[in-house]
């Protein structure tokens, strides 16, 4: 018997055994390609949410379907923006109907229980947009039972006393935190041969006007790419945040889905 939570390693008569009942949660890490200063690997928003995924499916019982490794394109605020080289990015449209594409096959198998872990700031919008079109096509077709969680892993970190062990020097938001301490954590934590510390680029953090201008000036954007320093970085609070998301986000699944295996 093939233990993984992997869809992609098991037979399709063992998918077919494991969703049969519709009652397996299955999980769709959604991420990017995408820079993250000179210090990180460009597909840490798809590392990350897979691997949050896969620990949550190995607690609940559940599989991970393989991530989408590309998402809507970076903005200025919140991922430095899509101008540089080696950000790889979709329209929203794709994504979305891509989602939709998904949530329609995965309903033909019988799965009734999906998670989407958005691993990328900038997706959310378009999935939901992905989600209600395909849950809209499901009922079409008669299917009225499919069930989505949309979570971003990130905001299971809320903890006050979490939040300062990680930032004592005081936290600045998500938006900013793009190449910062909490992804480079929790790379370190499960990815360290991906990350160079040596390469850190230590500066302030960005700040942007309250208003978008189109096109942007790429100049607004931090020159490493980052828009907050990594410097505080470390294994161990690599390890904290993993073990908060991955327990709240176990909780909050078992609430959403009844009957949960």
């Amino acid at each position: 018997m093939n233990d993984s939570v992997f869809v992609g390693e098991l037979s399709w008569k063992e998918y077919e055994a494991l969703v049969a009942d519709g009652q397996r949660v299955l999980f769709l890490p959604v991420g990017a390609l995408e820079q993250h200063g000179h210090h990180l690997c460009m597909d840490v928003d798809v590392l990350l949410p897979t691997a949050v995924s896969q620990r949550v499916a190995q607690r609940i019982g559940g599989l991970v379907l393989p991530a989408l490794p590309y998402g809507y394109k970076s903005q200025q605020k919140s991922g430095g923006g899509n101008h540089f080289p080696g950000t790889t990015s979709l329209d929203g449209a794709t994504l979305s109907h891509t989602v939709l594409d998904i949530i329609r096959e995965l309903g033909r198998h019988g799965v009734r229980h999906l998670v989407l872990m958005n691993g990328h700031y900038e997706n959310a919008m378009f999935l939901v947009e992905g989600i209600d079109l395909g849950l809209r096509e499901l009922r079409y077709a008669g299917i009225d039972d499919f069930r989505v969680v949309l979570l971003s892993y990130w905001d299971f970190v809320k903890d006050p006393q979490v939040i300062a062990q990680l930032y004592p020097d005081g936290f600045l938001g998500w938006d900013i935190e793009h190449g910062g301490v909490f992804e480079t954590s929790l790379m370190l934590a499960l990815y360290p041969q991906r990350v160079d510390m040596s390469r850190v680029v230590d500066h302030p953090p960005a700040t942007f006007p309250p208003y978008d201008l189109y096109p942007i000036d790429p100049s607004r954007t931090p020159a490493p790419g980052t828009l907050s320093s990594a410097r505080g970085a470390s294994r161990e609070k690599g390890e904290l945040i993993l073990e908060v998301c991955v327990e709240g986000i176990a909780k909050a699944v078992g609430e959403a889905f009844e009957n949960v295996p």
